[in-house]
């Protein structure tokens, strides 16, 4: 006969697929824990229970008198080794940007197939953010906008394992090419491009057109490389004028 699971047990389980579903996202606080136990249906001990063993687990947080948080950084373990690679080789980047072509194409497909009513609203209000960014304030707060905007299209595909990697790398990107992202978001060219790629990108998957959406993605993937590479070609030259100074 099996055993029945403890209900701090199942609570755990359902407090853990809200964190892998990004329900509940790194470094957001808990409902407050009258409110999420009745939302679980649960009883107010037993939720307790189970966010001391998230707690034991290091997936929570929780803080005398300040409430309980999903822990930052989960993806740690995934992200790390390729960052101390970034550092000893920084061409290497690009390789990240080679392998979101195959992920995004088919998290943009995915989207398109199975985005809910609620993801459709997200993608909409995280593309909203990303445009109202645009030219105010630090250029780097409308690149994680941006890979927010995507993460909700990975979100709506509904491929929890799809969602885990892409966070990693969008954590790696962030990590890694933080200057030649400031300088993405700040060259004129490039930013209207960006704003058409993005809309045409979000319109597919909210018209449920899956090839159109992962075309629309990895066209997009293709022209943000190679924005990259001219920065860097770019800032090489500058290097070049300046040694011929001196």
């Amino acid at each position: 006969m099996m055993k029945q699971k403890r209900i701090s047990d199942q609570i755990a389980e359902a407090l853990t697929a809200m964190i892998a579903q990004g329900e509940l996202k790194p470094g957001e606080r808990l409902p407050a824990e009258r409110a999420l136990a009745s939302r679980l249906e649960v009883s107010r001990p037993s939720l307790r229970e189970a966010i001391q063993k998230l707690n034991s687990k290091g997936l929570l947080d929780t803080r005398r008198g300040g409430g309980t948080y999903v822990r930052e950084g989960i993806e740690a373990s995934f992200v790390d080794p390729l960052l101390a690679l970034l550092k000893e080789l920084p061409e290497s980047r690009f390789d990240v940007l080679e392998i979101r072509h195959a992920l995004e194409g088919s998290a943009a497909y995915y989207a398109a197939l199975r985005s809910t009513d609620v993801d459709k609203e997200n993608i909409k209000r995280k593309f909203e953010t990303m445009i109202g960014k645009h030219g105010i304030g630090d250029p780097m707060d409308e690149s994680r906008a941006d890979a927010e905007f995507h993460l909700s299209i990975v979100e709506a595909s509904h491929n929890l394992v799809l969602l885990h990697v892409m966070r990693g790398l969008f954590t790696l990107l962030m990590s890694s090419i933080s200057h030649n992202l400031e300088k993405l978001y700040t060259l004129p060219r490039v930013f209207q491009p960006l704003s058409n790629q993005h809309r045409r990108l979000m319109e597919a998957v909210l018209e449920g057109d899956p090839e159109k959406a992962r075309r629309a993605a990895q066209a997009h993937l293709v022209f943000v490389e190679e924005s990259l590479h001219q920065i860097d070609r770019e800032a090489e030259n500058n290097r070049g004028q300046l040694r011929g100074i001196k």
